[in-house]
């Protein structure tokens, strides 16, 4: 089994992704722990399922508290992920795209300008659906991260075991 986990914070997942990294935890060797207000699975060797109080951020506050620098993070909380890259986390929302130091700001910019857009009756009807087209989108984009975070980590175990 991998050490680094893949953190999912499970409220507002797509049921369709938490599938997918569900048995990708299974297929890969990685754990998923899911972190919720409610149950939304049960457990097995590579998935864990954290309830928490229904109180705002607890979710968050697990992950942030718990993940550690080589984890990955799925989260739609664009403050939560600068949080998360500030302390050295790859985090990734259900789009597949990763934050980053260098783009975590410009989201939060865009972000707070389409509700300010929408709050003044300027756009927002965008549809915040999530089908096979999101889901392939983030695949793509997930799993050469997963793979790069596998190699890390089977390269940082032989480093100190030389053969």
């Amino acid at each position: 089994m991998l050490n680094f986990k893949t953190w999912i914070d499970a409220d507002s997942c797509p049921s369709q992704l938490r599938e997918f990294l569900v048995d990708e935890a299974e297929k890969s060797g990685f754990v998923a722990v899911l972190v919720a207000n409610r149950k939304i699975l049960g457990e097995s060797s590579n998935v864990r399922m954290i309830v928490c109080e229904q109180k705002k951020d607890e979710a968050d506050n697990i992950i942030l508290e718990q993940s550690e620098k080589n984890d990955i993070v799925v989260t739609r909380d664009l403050l939560f992920a600068k949080r998360l890259v500030e302390k050295g986390v790859t985090v990734f929302n259900d789009r597949g795209t990763k934050f980053t130091k260098d783009n975590i700001d410009d989201r939060i910019m865009e972000r707070n300008l389409s509700m300010n857009l929408s709050a003044i009756g300027l756009g927002g009807n965008k549809k915040n659906q999530y089908g096979q087209k999101e889901l392939k989108k983030f695949i793509a984009e997930f799993k050469p991260e997963l793979q790069k975070h596998i190699v890390a980590e089977i390269y940082s175990k032989n480093a100190g075991n030389p053969m």
